[in-house]
């Protein structure tokens, strides 16, 4: 395009950056950004907003908080979308204090602070073991006049599992239905994994069945578990045909 001279924009820009950070090739992206600026071109809140989710995503985070930093010093103001962006990222690379703040400011500017807001804090706070914390922000859900989505459920449910709250997380389960958010396939291989690693087997099978019965299937993470168990010699060999066969096959011992 450049050696034919036709016109390049800041939307050519922001494809091609796109690509490279999907290919997780940061520098050649932040080279682009660096091109843009030599051009004259105004980076907008979306190529900025795609630079810093590849830097999260690449574990890069002192980066991505200097891009969010930079796009607000160059006017291009942060959409909820950008503070999603770097929120996920700050949780899921354990930096739940700056995410706090980060969500701060976010309700200090009254942005719309809406339930993927909410369901990213939540999961930060389980991988930070803060269950209590994450159960308490959950339930304060409804008065906020948010409704917790199947993510959301999913995401609690696992961190109930993880603290060891599984009787809580299968009144989780039950509150999906009644609030008429069906549990999905990953719902019940979390909370059945959930029950497995806290030794509550009979439950678990319980749960299985009931999987099945719904047109789920275990996962591999899942499928690992009852195998295991069947090894011990801890679950009856007739749970075998309740798993897809493709779902074992070659994890079974010889």
């Amino acid at each position: 395009m450049l050696s034919k001279g036709s016109m390049v924009d800041a939307f050519s820009y922001s494809v091609l950056i796109n690509g490279f950070c999907k290919q997780k090739m940061m520098d050649e992206a932040m080279m682009l950004l660096g091109e843009m600026s030599v051009k004259g071109l105004v980076p907008d809140t979306v190529i900025y907003s795609t630079l810093v989710d590849g830097c999260c995503k690449m574990g890069k985070i002192r980066d991505a908080q200097q891009l969010f930093s930079k796009m607000q010093a160059c006017g291009q103001l942060p959409n909820v979308q950008t503070y999603a962006i770097l929120l996920d990222g700050l949780c899921k690379n354990r930096q739940l204090s700056t995410a706090i703040q980060l969500f701060r400011e976010m309700e200090g500017k009254k942005l719309d602070v809406n339930i993927v807001i909410y369901t990213i804090l939540i999961e930060g706070l389980c991988i930070a073991g803060k269950i209590e914390s994450a159960r308490v922000l959950f339930r304060g859900l409804s008065s906020k006049g948010l409704q917790p989505n199947a993510r959301t459920y999913n995401i609690m449910i696992k961190g109930l599992c993880i603290g060891g709250l599984t009787c809580e997380a299968e009144k989780l389960l039950t509150e999906m239905e009644e609030k008429l958010c069906s549990p999905d396939g990953y719902t019940y291989n979390i909370i059945i994994q959930g029950f497995i690693n806290n030794n509550e087997t009979d439950r678990a099978m319980e749960l299985i069945q009931q999987m099945v019965e719904r047109g789920f299937s275990a996962d591999a993470s899942t499928t690992e578990l009852i195998v295991d168990l069947l090894c011990k010699d801890k679950v009856d060999p007739a749970l075998l045909p309740l798993i897809q066969k493709e779902n074992y096959e070659g994890n079974l011992p010889l």
